[in-house]
């Protein structure tokens, strides 16, 4: 008889355990019920964090560093890769996330994309003639001026002296230069990985949506916004490009818009275009059961969320799906239609948020021994 076949391909818990702890959890769960059982683990990013991970792993490819400056001005080490030799992977986080600095420190006013725009000029360095670009998790609402200043691009203020970092900088400019930015970038097409479609402005638009986790007060978020107008009508007027209402230009607080005006990008959904890449359907012919998670599973979960990206190409081959997550929703019912056999909650008795994230090994570990022991009920 053969053994079982089970695929992990969980998205990370944020702030707790990145997707490759969390799959090596889950498996020493399984793994005590059964050490015999064939697990197999793909990281899974859906343009956040994990993205590098997810596809240096899922596509055997290479990781490679870079010093640069992260979202507050201090200059740190950030992580790539490289996949099927000319193609970059990077995540926008590793250089201008959110996770990079204490609550204390957000401020969207300050922070800036100029890190992920040295990642992009190193992965051009290093040959890349393709680069994916994840969009997750920013720290910033600089509308990618920091990215494109990175990249050779001049904003200028009133008095012709170079702007500075984040939104305050953004405010202040009134000319765009664009004769010295990397001629690379023309042929290098930037696939921009992400699930956010918002436009540059508005109710809907990156300040209003994102502004308050990256620190915004509610006068903060108006006054960004209108900074982000201001740069939108700059963009038309001097460039020529009126991207601000284009579907994700808002993501990444504006990056995505900053990558319309100043590169050659092409925005996709991050988890199909991920699971695409490694190949994860080929995988699932001989599975038996998949698990797949995130941190938090809501109705925010049907939108270009992992575990739906995961349990969608499952159902193609009629494999049973357990998502484990850490914490769940009172009505998960849409989520249960798009796949979704089994939502196992890794929080099993009542506890503060910060009890849960230092006990998130033994939680999982618990977890990934219910999943494969009710999986196990309907193969007896």
């Amino acid at each position: 008889m053969e053994n079982t076949r089970i695929i992990i391909a969980c998205d990370s818990f944020k702030g707790s355990a990145t997707t490759i702890e969390v799959g090596n959890y889950i498996e020493q769960g399984i793994k005590k019920v059964d050490k015999n059982v064939d697990v197999v683990k793909f990281p899974i990013g859906d343009g956040g964090e994990g993205t590098v991970d997810s596809l240096v792993i899922g596509c055997n490819g290479e990781y490679q560093y870079a010093e640069v400056v992260g979202p507050r001005g201090k200059r740190l080490n950030a992580k790539f890769g490289m996949i099927e030799g000319n193609t970059a992977v990077i995540e926008m986080a590793e250089a201008s996330g959110l996770q990079l600095i204490e609550d204390k420190e957000r401020n969207p006013f300050e922070a800036t994309t100029y890190g992920t725009g040295e990642l992009i000029k190193v992965a051009l360095d290093h040959g890349a003639r393709k680069i994916y670009i994840g969009l997750g998790g920013s720290a910033t609402n600089d509308g990618g001026i920091g990215m494109a200043q990175a990249l050779g691009v001049s904003f200028k203020d009133k008095d012709g002296q170079e702007v500075g970092y984040g939104a305050n900088g953004v405010r202040n400019i009134a000319t765009i230069d664009t004769t010295n930015i990397d001629k690379r970038l023309a042929s290098v097409p930037i696939i921009a990985l992400s699930d956010v479609t918002n436009p540059l402005c508005g109710k809907n638009g990156a300040s209003y949506i994102y502004g308050p986790q990256k620190g915004a007060s509610e006068e903060d978020v108006k006054v960004l916004d209108e900074i982000l107008f201001h740069y939108g009508m700059l963009i038309k007027e001097q460039l020529k490009l009126d991207i601000a209402e284009n579907v994700g230009a808002g993501a990444a607080g504006g990056l995505g818009a900053g990558l319309m005006a100043f590169c050659n990008v092409k925005l996709e959904n991050g988890i199909t275009k991920i699971l695409e890449l490694i190949k994860l359907e080929d995988q699932l012919k001989d599975a038996d059961l998949v698990i797949t998670g995130e941190g938090k599973m809501d109705s925010q979960s049907l939108y270009g969320k992992a575990p739906i990206g995961v349990a969608t190409l499952a159902k193609r081959k009629d494999v049973p799906v357990i998502a484990i997550v850490g914490s769940a929703d009172y009505d998960l019912h849409e989520v249960y239609k798009h796949g979704i056999d089994f939502i196992l909650d890794t929080v099993i008795k009542p506890m503060p948020l910060v009890e849960a994230i230092s006990n998130v090994e033994k939680l999982l570990n618990i977890a990934g021994e219910s999943a494969y022991r009710a999986f196990k009920l309907n193969t007896k």
